[in-house]
């Protein structure tokens, strides 16, 4: 995971792509799948996309709608 310190800067890191997600996100329920085409040119690989992704559901932004297969926005 990249996150900022001494080598790896702010804008080098995954944290500023978690608006770029929840920009997304925020207007409607989307796959992941859907969801990674609208933003693959703001990321290096899946990988870091993934990344994104964890991140954001572990501080509880994101949810996973199993039944739908969707990602929500958790205000």
């Amino acid at each position: 995971m990249k996150l900022p310190n001494k080598v790896i800067t702010y804008k080098e890191s995954i944290l500023p792509k978690f608006p770029v997600v929840l920009r997304i996100i925020c207007d409607t329920d989307i796959t992941p799948n859907n969801l990674y085409k609208k933003v693959k040119g703001q990321f290096e690989d899946i990988g870091e996309y993934l990344e994104v992704l964890d991140c954001l559901y572990a501080l509880g932004k994101i949810e996973l709608d199993e039944k739908r297969g969707v990602i929500h926005y958790v205000d």
